[in-house]
C-alpha cells in the first residue's frame, strides 16, 4: 500500500497513484466546501432586509469595517513583502533548492492571501447577515433569526476548511517528497496574516467597546447601543472586524498550521502515508462541517440556541470520529513493516491514527464542556463573579480574575493530558509527535462548525445593536436578539477554548519538526540530545527569555487598548458636552470621530507585536544557539497555553456576569452592581477579545520562524561558529529595542505632552471646531477620516 522510492535519496518520496487519487478527492471536496459556501451566501442574502432605518445603520457598519480593513491590509502588506524577501534568502534542507525556496515564497503569499479573504469574507457576510437576523427578530422569527446567524458563521467556516485544506493538496501534489519545506511558507503566511488581524482587529473593537461602556452607560446611564452614544457604530464595525475577520483569520491559520505540522511530521514518521493521512483526516472535517451546520436547527422544546448548536457540534463530533476510523482501516496498513520507515510503536499503525485522531475529537469536547461551566451565566463560577459586584467593581475584577487563574489550571492540564497521551500511543520519538499532530488534525475535523459558533457571536451582537439604535423591533423581538447574544457570548468564549488547544497542539508538533529540522541539518544523536539539555543554564534562560515574551506581547496587546480606549473615551464626552442636543435626541453624535481614532490607533500598534513574534526568536537563536531556542519554544508554549486560559475565561466570564446583572439581577441595569459589572466587562474586554486570541497565532508564528531559521542558526553556531550569528542577533535586537521604545514613548494619559498619541491630544483641544478635529499634517490618517466619515454619513 506504501511505495518508498529512494531515487538516491534514502527521504526521497513519491506518491503512489493510489495516493495522487485519494489527495485529488480530497481536493475535489475543499471545492465542495466552497460550493457549499456560496450556496449558503446566495440564500443568506435573500433574506429580508428590514425598514430603511435598519439598512441605513447596517450600511455604516459595512463601510466602517471595509475602511478599516483597507487600511489594516496596506499595513500588513509591507510585511509580507519583507517576509517574502527573507524567505527567499534562508536557506532550505539538504534535499532541497531554489525550486523549493521560491515555492515557500509563493506559498506563503498564497497563505497570507488566504487568510485575508477569509477574514474580509467573514467580516463582509457578518456585516450583511447582522442586518437580516434583526429583521427576522423584528417579525418574530427566532428560528429563523438563529438559522441565519448560524449558516452565516457556516459560510466561514466552509471557506475555512475549503481553502486550507485545498492549499496543502496543491503543495503536496506539486512537491511531493519537499512539500513539507513549501508548507512551511503556507503556515507562516497564514499565521502571520492572523496575528496582525487578531491584534489590529482586537485593538478596535475593545477600544471602541471600553469607551461605548464607560461613558455610555456608566457616565450617561443610556443603553449599550443608544444612538446617542458617539462610539455605537464603532463599537459595532470593532465587532466585525474583531471577532468576525480576526477570529476567521485565526482559526483559518490554526487549520492550516496544524495540517502543515502533520505533513512535516508524517512525512519523517509515516513515509508517504505521512503526507496523505492527514489530508483525508482533514477531508473527514469537511463533511462534517457540512452536516452539523445542515443539522444546525432550534427546535420549539430548546431551552435556548445554545441546546441547538451544542445538540450539531457533539452529532458532527460523533460523526468525525465513526468517519476517521472508517478510513484510517482503508488507508493505513496494519503492520509497521508496511510502513517502512523503521519505526515502531507500542500499537499498530492503525490504532495509532485512529486513537489520536480520537484524542483530538474527545479534546475538542472537553474543553467545550469546560470552558462552557466557568464562562456561561447558568453555572456557579460566573454566578458567583456576578453576586460580586454587590460589594463593588475590586471584588468583581477579583472574583474574575482568580475564575481565570483557576480554570487556566484545569483547561491546560486537559490540553496536557491530550499531549501526553498522544505520546504514549507513539512510544517516544518522531511517531509520538506525529501522533500529538493527529491529535491537532482530529480537534479540526470540528473547526467548520467551530468558525459557525463563533461567528455566531457578534452577528447576534450587531443584530441587536441595529435593532435598538433603529428603534424598530419591538419589544419581544429586542429580548429575542439579548437571547441570542448571551448564547454567543458562550460560543465565542467556547471557541477561543478550542482555538487555545489547537494552538497548544500545533505548537508542541512544530516544537518537534524543529528539533527534526535541527537534526537534518546536522546536529544529531548525542550532540542534539546535549544542545536540548535543560541543566544547560543558556537552556534555561531561552525558557525564560520564551515565557516573558508571552508576559510582553499581552501587555503591549492591553496597554494598546488602554491607550486607544482612553482617547474614545476623551472623544467621546467632549462630544456630550460639545453638543447637548445628542442627549435630547437633536443632533446626531460625530459617529465617524471614533470610528477614525480606533483605527489609527489600531494600525499604529501593529508594528511592534509583530516584530516582537519575528525577532525574538531569531536573536535567541543566533544569539544563545540551537538548544537556548528550543527551551524558548518550550517556555512560549508552557505560559502562552495558560495565559491564553486566563484571560479568556476571566473576560468570559465578566460579560456574562455583566449580562446576569443587565438581565435584573442584584440590581439590574442602573444599580450600583450594574457600574461594577460594566467596570469588571471594560477590564475583561481586551483580555478575552485582544490579548489572549492573539496569543494563539504569536505561538505559531514564533514556532514557524523558528523552523525556517533552524538550518541557518546550525550552520552559524554548530557548524561554523561565526561571528555573523551575533551581527544578526544584534539586527534583531535592535530592531525590537527600537520598536518597544517608540511604543512605552506613548502614554495611556490622553492629551499628555509627549505622549505620541495624536488622534488622542487632537480630539481634546477645546480651541478646535467640530469638522477640524482630525490630526492634520498625516496624509493617510486624514484619508482614514475622509473614508470613515463616508462610512457613517448614512447614519447621520
Amino acid at each position: 500500500m506504501v511505495t518508498l522510492l529512494a531515487n538516491g535519496d534514502e527521504n526521497a518520496i513519491s506518491l503512489s497513484q493510489s495516493h495522487v487519487t485519494f489527495i485529488i478527492l480530497a481536493a475535489v471536496l475543499a471545492l465542495v466546501a466552497l460550493g457549499f459556501a456560496g450556496a449558503l451566501v446566495k440564500s443568506i442574502l435573500a433574506a429580508d432586509t428590514g425598514t430603511e432605518k435598519m439598512r441605513d445603520i447596517a450600511g455604516a457598519v459595512q463601510e466602517g469595517a471595509s475602511a478599516y480593513l483597507k487600511r489594516q491590509f496596506r499595513t500588513m502588506a509591507i510585511f509580507t513583502v519583507v517576509a517574502v524577501v527573507l524567505l527567499l534568502l534562508l536557506p532550505v534542507g539538504d534535499d532541497a533548492g531554489w525550486s523549493e525556496r521560491l515555492g515557500r515564497s509563493g506559498f506563503f503569499i498564497v497563505g497570507a492571501a488566504f487568510s485575508s479573504f477569509i477574514g474580509w469574507a467573514g467580516m463582509t457576510l457578518a456585516t450583511r447577515a447582522n442586518l437580516r437576523v434583526a429583521a427576522a427578530a423584528r417579525i418574530g422569527e427566532r428560528a429563523g433569526a438563529m438559522r441565519l446567524a448560524f449558516r452565516t458563521g457556516g459560510v466561514v467556516g466552509f471557506l475555512t476548511v475549503g481553502l486550507g485544506l485545498l492549499g496543502a493538496c496543491i503543495v503536496v501534489l506539486a512537491y511531493q517528497s519537499t512539500a513539507p519545506i513549501v508548507l512551511e511558507g503556507f503556515g507562516f503566511g497564514a499565521a502571520l496574516l492572523a496575528m496582525f488581524m487578531r491584534v489590529g482587529g482586537g485593538i478596535f473593537t475593545k477600544a471602541a467597546d471600553v469607551g461605548a461602556d464607560l461613558v455610555g452607560k456608566v457616565e450617561q446611564g443610556i443603553p449599550e447601543d443608544d444612538p446617542r452614544n458617539p462610539a455605537t457604530i464603532a463599537d459595532n464595525v470593532g465587532d466585525n472586524v474583531g471577532d468576525c475577520a480576526g477570529m476567521a483569520s485565526d482559526l483559518f491559520e490554526s487549520y492550516a498550521v496544524v495540517l502543515v505540522a502533520s505533513l512535516i511530521l508524517g512525512r519523517a514518521a509515516f513515509g508517504e502515508a505521512g503526507l496523505v493521512l492527514p489530508i483525508i483526516v482533514a477531508a473527514v472535517g469537511i463533511v462534517c462541517a457540512i452536516v452539523g451546520v445542515v443539522i444546525t436547527r432550534l427546535r420549539p422544546t430548546d431551552a435556548s440556541g445554545l441546546t441547538a448548536i451544542n445538540r450539531a457540534f457533539y452529532i458532527s463530533a460523533l460523526l468525525a470520529a465513526l468517519l476517521a476510523a472508517a478510513v484510517v482501516f482503508m488507508f493505513v496498513p496494519g503492520t509497521w513493516g508496511a510502513i517502512g520507515t523503521g519505526y515502531t510503536a507500542p500499537v499498530s499503525p492503525q490504532i495509532l491514527a485512529i486513537g489520536s485522531v480520537a484524542i483530538g475529537i474527545v479534546l475538542a469536547m472537553v474543553i467545550m464542556m469546560l470552558t462552557g461551566y466557568y464562562t456561561d451565566a447558568r453555572y456557579k463560577p460566573t454566578k458567583d463573579v456576578s453576586a460580586s459586584t454587590r460589594t463593588g467593581a475590586a471584588t468583581n475584577i477579583l472574583s474574575g480574575f482568580s475564575l481565570g487563574l483557576e480554570s487556566a489550571v484545569y483547561t491546560g492540564l486537559t490540553i496536557a493530558a491530550a499531549v501526553f497521551g498522544a505520546f504514549l500511543l507513539g512510544g517516544g520519538g518522531i511517531l509520538s509527535l506525529f501522533a500529538v499532530a493527529l491529535a491537532g488534525c482530529g480537534l479540526l475535523t470540528t473547526v467548520g462548525v467551530i468558525v459557525a459558533m463563533d461567528t455566531f457571536g457578534p452577528i447576534s451582537d450587531n443584530a441587536q445593536g441595529i435593532a435598538e439604535m433603529s428603534g424598530d423591533v419591538d419589544e419581544d423581538g429586542n429580548q429575542l436578539l439579548t437571547d441570542l447574544d448571551s448564547v454567543g457570548n458562550t460560543t465565542k468564549a467556547v471557541t477561543k477554548g478550542i482555538a487555545i488547544a489547537t494552538a497548544v497542539l500545533a505548537a508542541t508538533a512544530l516544537f518537534g519538526a524543529y528539533t527534526d529540522a535541527v537534526a537534518g541539518a546536522g546536529l544529531s544523536g548525542s550532540a542534539l540530545v546535549a544542545a536540548l539539555n535543560l541543566a544547560d543554564p543558556a537552556n534555561i534562560v531561552g525558557f525564560i527569555i520564551g515565557a516573558s515574551v508571552v508576559f510582553l506581547f499581552s501587555g503591549l496587546a492591553i496597554n494598546a487598548v488602554a491607550r486607544s480606549a482612553a482617547a474614545v473615551v476623551t472623544e467621546v464626552r467632549e462630544q456630550f458636552a460639545r453638543f447637548p442636543g445628542i442627549m435630547t435626541g437633536e443632533q446626531r453624535p460625530e459617529y465617524g470621530r471614533v470610528v477614525s481614532i480606533c483605527t489609527r490607533d489600531a494600525q499604529r500598534e501593529l508594528a511592534t507585536p509583530g516584530l516582537l513574534a519575528i525577532m525574538a526568536p531569531i536573536a535567541v537563536g543566533f544569539g544563545l544557539g540551537v538548544g537556548p531556542l528550543a527551551a524558548y519554544l518550550a517556555g512560549a508554549i508552557a505560559c502562552g497555553v495558560l495565559m491564553a486560559i486566563m484571560l479568556a475565561n476571566s473576560g468570559g466570564a465578566w460579560d456574562n456576569a455583566k449580562k446576569d446583572v443587565e438581565d435584573g439581577n442584584h440590581g439590574g441595569k442602573g444599580s450600583e452592581a450594574h457600574a461594577a459589572a460594566v467596570i469588571g466587562d471594560t477590564v475583561g474586554d481586551p483580555f478575552k477579545d485582544t490579548a489572549g486570541p492573539a496569543i494563539n497565532p504569536l505561538l505559531k508564528v514564533m514556532n514557524l520562524v523558528s523552523l525556517i531559521i533552524a538550518p541557518a542558526v546550525v550552520a552559524y553556531t554548530v557548524t561554523d561558529d561565526s561571528p555573523l550569528r551575533y551581527v544578526f542577533a544584534g539586527i534583531a535586537l535592535a530592531v525590537l529595542a527600537g520598536a518597544i521604545i517608540v511604543t512605552k514613548r506613548r502614554s495611556v494619559l490622553v492629551g499628555e505632552e509627549g505622549s505620541g498619541n495624536g488622534a488622542a491630544k487632537s480630539v481634546t483641544d477645546p480651541d478646535s471646531a467640530p469638522g477640524q478635529r482630525a490630526e492634520d499634517g498625516k496624509k493617510d490618517d486624514a484619508g482614514d477620516e475622509a473614508e470613515n466619515g463616508e462610512a457613517v454619513k448614512a447614519s447621520k
